[in-house]
């Protein structure tokens, strides 16, 4: 088909999955906000845990590209599967870039065995896309940091058990970034999980409150130098950013896939919807920001893979890529009529994943941001 990825063995591999096994579950789990127990423990057995982890680590070494096409086809079925292993990436690669040795060969190779299921523990009640802004404090003592403060909106916060925990050890620090650190912490005392939230989308996934009462860390537990968190979590976000852009290429193109079939199948007024123009308008629109929308997250995945820093290509892919996707699920939801709105159909599904695309790994507020200043520095005369 023309709007399908290009294909490679391992994303022939995952769209099987998706089609076999997901497709015909997703619908019933996500209602019942149920956790995908059994998909997940396939993901594993499949490697996904440790997709573009090196192989001397235990991972499958997949390029950024192929990585990108993978979160594309499983989001095409579930957007929520591709949470569980990106947040969880996102951390494996920060340990993988700024970790010490022992670090890695300590916790990559269960990161990509799936024995560690890992998540990023940036976000605070008061704090979201201004990552700097965070207060949970880690003041040290001794061989120990000492731990205070609240997480929130931490994606496997329930079943993961392991997350790469962003503080303020200077609060005093300027510009406040500086005075950021980044721990490894592992549940045990000190560390509880709080609510699980409930969401508009995106169920079957643990999104919690994390909570931390003089939770103690060892200062072997801390990712490289203190003060530098700020730089290491940067780093993972363009991993994060890829995954998000890619999501939405998946839901938009589920979202059009579905309404194609559905304007050749539905009648109205003695023909099918695809023949009357105003329904082919919005099928070539929906399937040209599709294209764009790849072509974009391809870009930043291909830079990714040459070593190069691709905030500028990420933000733009994210940007465009999650926009079109809301875009696109609500002209799918108009293509369907009244039966877009209902629960059987899993149109309703993509309307209600889609808004998290635009606000999650930075809102595209933030996006606009990182892009207009690189071109300014870019451009600058």
């Amino acid at each position: 088909m023309i709007l399908d990825p290009p294909s490679n063995p391992v994303v022939d591999q995952i769209r099987r999955f998706v089609t076999k096994e997901v497709l015909p579950v997703a619908s019933k789990l996500e209602l019942a906000d149920e956790y995908p127990t059994e998909l997940v423990e396939q993901m594993r057995e499949m490697g996904l845990f440790g997709a573009f982890l090196p192989e001397e680590y235990g991972g499958a070494g997949l390029d950024f590209t192929t990585y990108a096409l993978v979160i594309e086809e499983l989001s095409r079925g579930w957007m929520s599967l591709t949470g569980v292993i990106n947040s969880h990436l996102m951390m494996a690669y920060t340990v993988w870039m700024n970790g010490s040795e022992d670090q890695k060969k300590e916790l990559l190779p269960k990161m990509s065995s799936g024995e560690l299921r890992g998540g990023l523990a940036l976000t605070e009640p008061d704090a979201g896309s201004d990552v700097q802004a965070i207060t949970m404090s880690a003041v040290r003592d001794g061989d120990d940091y000492v731990v205070n403060g609240t997480k929130m909106f931490i994606t496997n916060g329930l079943k993961g058990n392991i997350f790469a925990l962003l503080t303020k050890t200077d609060p005093s620090a300027d510009p406040p970034h500086k005075g950021t650190t980044l721990f490894l912490a592992e549940k045990g005392p000190g560390f509880t999980v709080g609510r699980k939230l409930k969401k508009l989308g995106y169920r079957g996934i643990d999104t919690c409150e994390l909570i931390f009462e003089d939770y103690r860390v060892p200062v072997d537990r801390r990712i490289g130098e203190e003060g530098k968190g700020f730089k290491y979590v940067m780093s993972g976000l363009e991993v994060g950013r890829i995954n998000v852009a890619a999501r939405a290429v998946g839901i938009a193109r589920a979202a059009f896939e579905d309404s194609i079939r559905y304007a050749q199948q539905r009648k109205t007024f003695g023909k099918q919807i695809g023949d009357h123009q105003a329904i082919q308008f919005k099928l070539a629109d929906m399937a040209t920001k599709i294209q764009a929308s790849r072509h974009l997250v391809l870009d930043a995945a291909r830079k990714k893979d040459a070593g190069k820093r691709c905030d500028l290509e990420a933000g733009m892919a994210k940007l465009f890529a999650t926009e079109s996707c809301q875009e696109i699920v609500l002209e799918a939801m108009r293509i369907h009529g009244g039966y877009g709105y209902i629960s059987e159909l899993p149109i309703e599904r993509y309307y209600r994943d889609a808004p998290l695309l635009v606000v999650g790994e930075g809102t595209n507020e933030i996006q606009r941001l990182v892009i207009a200043r690189q071109l300014l520095k870019e451009y600058a005369v």
